[in-house]
């Protein structure tokens, strides 16, 4: 039998006043919960990336993490219902003179039941075949009523043209026909808290950005993104997207993972009003931060200006322009020449750099 450990973690009066609190003993982080008129003392580290449980929420008996919600039984460390392989360590404890003390050298053992990885947490590897281009429309609109839209039409003829005319394989996704949850923020949490893929995507079965996700990572070359203007930038589709794409920038910063190796992003951008620059370089700063490269004149982009309220006149203009039309051609051309320079290792293979940032990894004990 090891040697008792006995750490001072505290008043037991101070102690009482939270039902669960992080405590430091040492350098072992200590979930302590008290209820009942009783402590208990499990591993602060959470089985799954590291969670700070002691930092977490009480929910009956057990301990919540609070970035991914995993749950601990508080006395016995077993996970909830189902999950009972997954066990952190339970640490003994006892009060002497007001004061409460944790045995360190008490603790069981960390146990981590087997969890099938998630789908999207293969390899990145391209598989043979043509340029494939995938293109994103972030065009809202009601499902049964549908209506014209010009960053569609414009969409629908790049991609007709990358399939028909320069024989490619494409897919079209239509945002508005998913249905996934907004960007949750567990980035806000920690660095680590974000993970790939998402989350989200890793907790609900039922959210369908998952199909971007494979899109974009694992199957696409080119990436065409089209955006109505809204109030002077992108569609608030587009922006519900992009936020849970932190996930895969994220894994430039703590992980070196680069996700969208050898990816061109290219834009239609349409509006009945102005600053067609203002959301191209939204567009382009947020693609070039997760690694994409452009084409030449990466942007197609239509904008009868600030007074043009007559939306009508507007989609009349688009409808009629054969200019517009090749444009799209033009860019879905540009866009694919830029891939497969980038497809045949033609483009020269550069270091990673981080722009200046460092991720900082949560100090914990071991979980082995």
């Amino acid at each position: 039998m090891p040697e008792s450990q006995w750490i001072d973690a505290g008043s037991v009066e101070e102690l009482k006043q939270s039902p669960l609190q992080e405590v430091q003993c040492g350098k072992t982080r200590i979930a302590l919960s008290y209820s009942n008129g009783k402590f208990s003392a499990i591993s602060g580290v959470c089985n799954h990336v590291g969670g700070p449980l002691g930092k977490g929420t009480l929910d009956g008996e057990y301990v919540v993490c609070p970035w991914h919600y995993w749950k601990f039984h508080r006395e016995t460390g077993q996970g909830e219902s189902g999950y009972e392989q997954d066990q952190v360590p339970v640490y003994a404890t006892k009060i002497e003179d007001g004061r409460l003390y944790i045995d360190l050298s008490s603790a069981t053992k960390r146990k981590k039941q087997q969890h099938k990885p998630h789908p999207l947490a293969r390899p990145v590897l391209r598989q043979a075949g043509p340029i494939r281009v995938v293109g994103i429309s972030t065009t809202a609109m009601t499902a049964d009523y549908p209506r014209y839209s010009a960053s569609d039409a414009l969409l629908d003829v790049a991609l007709d043209h990358a399939r028909t005319t320069l024989q490619l394989e494409t897919q079209s996704i239509k945002l508005r026909e998913l249905n996934f949850r907004a960007c949750e923020g567990f980035y806000s949490k920690s660095a680590q808290a974000c993970t790939w893929p998402c989350s989200i995507t890793q907790m609900d079965p039922t959210d369908q950005l998952d199909r971007v996700y494979e899109a974009i990572v694992h199957w696409a070359d080119v990436i065409l993104v089209s955006t109505p203007i809204r109030w002077g930038t992108a569609s608030s589709l587009y922006f519900k997207m992009v936020e849970r794409m932190n996930c895969i920038q994220n894994q430039e910063t703590i992980a070196n993972k680069h996700l969208l190796k050898n990816k061109v992003a290219a834009f239609i951008i349409m509006g009945g009003q102005d600053n067609v620059q203002g959301v191209a370089g939204q567009l382009m700063t947020f693609w070039a931060e997760v690694g994409c490269q452009f084409p030449q004149f990466p942007f197609i982009a239509h904008s009868r200006g600030w007074s043009a309220e007559d939306m009508e006149r507007n989609v009349c203009e688009v409808q009629n322009s054969r200019e517009l039309r090749e444009g799209a051609q033009e860019l879905v051309a540009r866009s694919v020449d830029m891939a497969k320079l980038m497809v045949a290792g033609q483009m020269p293979d550069h270091p990673l750099a981080s722009g200046g940032r460092k991720a900082h990894k949560l100090d914990s004990e071991p979980t082995g």
